[in-house]
């Protein structure tokens, strides 16, 4: 973090403070507020429930952004016109998960839904508790050393300034600590997650097997007003409540 935005949320974390989570709680209308970020000049979700006509907000609307294999850093992002590059991806992070998922075979098919899946990586969808689970414990993968036969994940909920719709960005276990820790240096600093501007960038690393991979970096760019702060995190909770009724419908696990 540079010593510039320390000093702005040395500044600011008081006005920050004092956006009571009530008033987003209450709120059933987004408040109109001048901002970069289109989804919370004006109240997209009515535009999203409009566009939907009553179908669920199944994943399968969602484009995701997936971590790259053998070490490269770049993000491939789908658009209107394709695949496009980015170096890094900026956005505030409206929400996040926590999901496992255990196939039976080694590599799956992508689309393969898998044989056992937690949403929050604690209760697996059949009611089965996971610290319990054989698949959970290290060493469980065969032909891996010390990996785990269920894989672990997290997914990012990214909105990004020109869309109402938030991109999906799956991080692997591998780089789950760093966004742990990042998230954990938000929390000491008082600033709420969908309260600030965050760059997700990748740079090489390589496993104690030898393997390259691309590492997961975390870093906050700039504060939101407490208005925008109000405005994303409201935005947020009414995203999820839609992201969640569709999860109540269909199996969104897949192979990845």
């Amino acid at each position: 973090m540079s010593s510039n935005l320390k000093t702005r949320l040395d500044v600011k974390v008081q006005n920050l403070k004092i956006a009571p989570a009530e008033t987003a709680v209450q709120s059933t209308e987004l408040a109109e507020v001048e901002s970069g970020y289109v989804a919370l000049t004006t109240n997209a979700i009515n535009v999203i429930k409009e566009n939907l006509k009553n179908q669920p907000l199944s994943y399968q609307l969602f484009d995701i952004v997936k971590s790259p294999s053998g070490g490269i850093t770049v993000f491939s992002v789908p658009s209107l016109n394709g695949e496009e590059i980015h170096k890094e991806l900026t956005g505030v992070i409206l929400d996040y998960s926590t999901p496992r998922a255990f196939w039976e075979t080694r590599d799956p098919v992508e689309g393969t839904p898998p044989s056992c899946y937690s949403r929050d990586s604690f209760t697996s969808t059949e009611g089965k508790p996971c610290f319990s689970c054989p698949y959970n414990t290290f060493g469980s993968k065969d032909g891996d050393s010390n990996a785990k036969a269920c894989k672990e994940s997290v997914q990012l909920l990214l909105l990004r300034p020109e869309s109402i719709m938030p991109i999906i960005v799956r991080i692997p276990v591998s780089s789950k600590n760093s966004f742990l820790k990042y998230m954990g240096r938000l929390i000491g600093n008082m600033v709420p997650l969908c309260g600030i501007v965050t760059r997700i960038s990748l740079e090489k690393a390589t496993s104690k097997g030898g393997k390259p991979y691309a590492q997961f970096n975390f870093e906050a760019v700039t504060l939101l007003r407490p208005d925008e702060t109000v405005s994303a995190r409201t935005y947020g909770q009414q995203f999820a409540e839609l992201v969640n009724a569709a999860n109540n419908m269909e199996t969104t696990a897949k192979a990845v």
